[in-house]
């Protein structure tokens, strides 16, 4: 039962990152000096904050489900 639960986490968890904004772009100017807004604090809103969330929750059930299946 806890095998089923995780596959359908790990296909959530995997949908969700792909929804998430790329940020690596954002990264990759620093070398270039294109961004000089890279390492303000940017507050999430909307879709991306709830996007944010869910990769959260969804990974520490991951995490917490994997765990208890290796110590069972």
């Amino acid at each position: 039962m806890l095998e089923n639960i995780l596959l359908v986490i790990s296909i959530l968890l995997i949908a969700i990152v792909l929804l998430q904004g790329n940020k690596a772009s954002d990264a990759g100017q620093i070398i270039t000096g294109g961004n000089e807004n890279l390492f303000q604090q940017t507050k999430e809103r909307g879709l991306e904050l709830v996007i944010s969330r869910c990769t959260m929750i969804l990974g520490i059930l991951f995490f917490v489900i994997s765990l208890i299946l290796f110590l069972k």
